[in-house]
């Protein structure tokens, strides 16, 4: 079956904001967040008849940018950095809060291990099932769920919303 352009700018649409939100919170940093997402989504293009085809193609355009900043970092690591670089932030660029979490929830997900940030990324911002997050991610449908319910309980501990009445997992 013939996939036509329309359907992918459809799809870019729909899902635009929903991919860049979950990469966001996995890599905490709204432009490199930017970056990845549309060289995900460039790629997804190139590639649209099979990701059209994908069970998942939102997860498949998320695990794509983070597979992508592993390669970026890969090939950066050697890289001497300095301490004159500019701050990145842009003033020209419009941020609204449907864009850009909440600072206090922003440092309560950095503080998460990065296999619980891309949970809860797939599972809370994409709301995909457990199954798909598990095969995105290629982790056990159950481990998905033990690292969901962990990140969880830290970020009510993080951001001080527990209650001493919920139960310890």
């Amino acid at each position: 079956m013939e996939q036509e352009p329309g359907d992918f700018a459809a799809f870019y649409q729909a899902a635009g904001d929903h991919c860049l939100r979950a990469v966001l919170v996995v890599v905490g940093d709204r432009h490199l967040a930017e970056d990845l997402v549309a060289e995900a989504f460039a790629r997804a293009w190139s590639s649209w008849s099979k990701v059209a085809q994908h069970p998942a193609p939102v997860a498949w355009v998320v695990r794509t940018a983070l597979n992508t900043r592993i390669s970026w970092w890969r090939r950066r690591r050697r890289e001497v950095h300095t301490a004159d670089v500019p701050e990145r932030d842009r003033p020209d660029q419009a941020v609204t809060s449907e864009t850009v979490p909440d600072a206090r929830l922003m440092a309560a997900l950095k503080a998460l291990p990065k296999r619980q940030r891309e949970v809860v990324a797939l599972r809370v911002l994409l709301d995909l099932d457990a199954e798909t997050t598990a095969r995105t991610l290629g982790i056990a449908t159950g481990t998905v769920g033990a690292h969901l319910s962990r990140a969880t309980r830290a970020l009510r501990i993080h951001l001080g919303t527990a209650t001493e009445q919920e139960p310890l997992r």
